[in-house]
């Protein structure tokens, strides 16, 4: 418990560490090692990678919980100050500061939106340009959660073009797979995504000018430049010093190639003092392709790879922590439910209205409240989704002792804490053990969503899989989380035996 509260502390209780931010995508993690490894000659810093989209990794921001994160001027201006027409850069930086942000540092490429599909159904469909999409209502569109949702995204691309379709929402990584094997016709892609050669799709062609310039820059907060004056002028040396060939080059390396994003961040701060040669989007399939001949072998490595220990202790903790939390709470609860009856139903409404709130937008909700990412936000999110199993199953068990038991109780004078104490509670205890059960269960699976808010754990894995489309990646994540799920049903069961429960 102890370790757990050092965990939680607040991000910026050492003033001298940097916290750069990423989102969960390729390129920006990318990114955020190219800032980290810009940056440590000169500070401590630390990178928090892939936290969620763009309102987690902004309250993150907004909270103090990180300092700088790279992100795309488009993005920003639609996303972030909510503009519904493109603003200049002049009057976006003054609407930023006024938020105590800033943007700066253009790192020289332009990594816009666009939409993409096979070849050979482009080429069948006459379909070269977004417009075309209008008069093939039967296509089966897959768009990524953020831009189905975000103002320059899916709906506003609709009411430009007069677009028929409804889309399904699609993880981005997914549905590069989901095209190729004919499940779906069309998704959103990144201009820089290394997978469109992989793939062979085709780009339509953007022939109304829906989609205004991404390019990547630095968004930070104001106090970072007087707090650490020297690594911010080290990172204003990346100023146009990224072209987009050299950042699909890196996409490819991440995504094709299976090398780290730290390892590609290094590999291009050392080139880029004799240079890059392009990587054109044609060039890609020749890429050296991932390791795929053994995938047992690259599996096992994954696994215990030297962040095993490290991930599966943030897991336990989330999970462990969040449950005894919530059994303090929720077992009062479950007892007050179950002799009040006028409060019964408020109480299971009010749990039972905790699971139904999406767990990004409740992590995105805490980081705001909180101030800060990690273990914190993420240990209260758990500990709610907790509740209604525990309160459930003890007010169930409670109301299933039998009414004689009750009278004989009291017949023989015992007070009615002592009636609980000694004969409801015991009777109740296998139910109640049985939501404590499946409150613990759910959460280990649960507990993935840590990582969307950089608390580590087994989902750290499954969303860096995810953003590269690695199989692997994602079992070293989902196979570990799926093994203590399991653990700690039979630890329930082995206690239940044990006590003759």
């Amino acid at each position: 418990m102890i370790v757990a509260l050092l965990n939680v502390a607040p991000a910026h209780a050492d003033e001298q560490v940097m916290h750069i931010g990423s989102k969960r995508f390729t390129e920006s993690y990318i990114l955020g090692e190219i800032l980290l490894k810009t940056a440590t000659p000169f500070v401590k810093a630390e990178h928090h990678q892939g936290l969620g989209n763009t309102a987690v990794v902004l309250a993150a921001l907004q909270t103090g919980s990180i300092d700088v994160y790279p992100d795309y001027t488009g993005t920003i201006d639609f996303e972030v100050l909510k503009h519904k027409t493109t603003s200049s850069l002049t009057q976006m930086q003054q609407e930023l500061a006024q938020m105590g942000l800033g943007m700066a540092v253009p790192l020289g490429f332009n990594n816009t939106y666009a939409l993409a599909m096979r070849v050979e159904d482009s080429e069948r469909l006459g379909i070269h340009k977004i417009s075309d999409l209008a008069r093939a209502p039967q296509l089966r569109f897959a768009l990524s959660p953020e831009f189905f949702g975000r103002n320059d995204g899916w709906p506003a691309l609709a009411q430009r073009y007069a677009l028929p379709q409804h889309p399904r929402v699609l993880e981005n990584g997914i549905a590069y797979e989901a095209l190729a094997k004919q499940q779906v016709d069309l998704i959103d892609v990144y201009s820089t995504s290394s997978q469109i050669g992989k793939y062979g799709l085709r780009v339509l062609q953007d022939d109304l000018a829906h989609f205004p310039r991404y390019d990547a820059v630095l968004l930070y907060r104001l106090d970072m430049v007087q707090r650490f004056p020297k690594a911010w002028a080290s990172l204003q040396t990346l100023e146009g010093k990224i072209t987009e060939a050299e950042m699909l080059a890196m996409n490819v390396k991440a995504e094709l190639e299976g090398r780290s994003f730290a390892d590609v961040a290094e590999a291009f701060l050392k080139q880029k003092t004799i240079g890059l040669s392009a990587v054109s989007p044609m060039q890609i399939g020749a890429a050296k392709p991932r390791d795929q001949s053994n995938l047992k072998s690259g599996l096992v490595a994954r696994l215990f790879d030297d962040k095993f220990w490290t991930l599966t202790w943030q897991h336990i903790t989330l999970v462990l922590t969040s449950v005894l939390l919530a059994c303090v709470v929720a077992l009062p609860l479950g007892v007050l439910a179950a002799y009040r009856p006028r409060v019964r139903q408020v109480v299971m409404a009010l749990v039972g209205i905790l699971q139904t709130v999406p767990a990004l937008a409740l992590l995105t909700m805490l980081i705001a409240l909180l101030g800060q990412i990690g273990m914190l936000p993420a240990m209260i999110a758990l500990f709610l989704y907790a509740l209604l199993p525990i309160v459930r199953n003890t007010c169930t068990g409670l109301l299933q002792v039998p009414a004689g038991l009750r009278m004989a109780g009291l017949a023989i004078g015992l007070s009615n804490w002592q009636r609980l104490l000694y004969i409801d509670v015991p009777l109740a205890l296998p139910t109640i053990l049985a939501g404590v059960k499946t409150a613990a269960v759910v959460n280990v699976g649960s507990a993935t969503i840590a990582a969307f808010i950089g608390a580590g754990g087994f989902g750290e894995r499954i969303v860096i899989g995810l953003a590269i489309n690695d199989n692997t990646m994602m079992l070293a994540g989902a196979i570990p989380a799926a093994v203590l799920a399991l653990l700690t049903q039979l630890f329930f069961e082995f206690f239940e035996n044990k006590n003759g429960t």
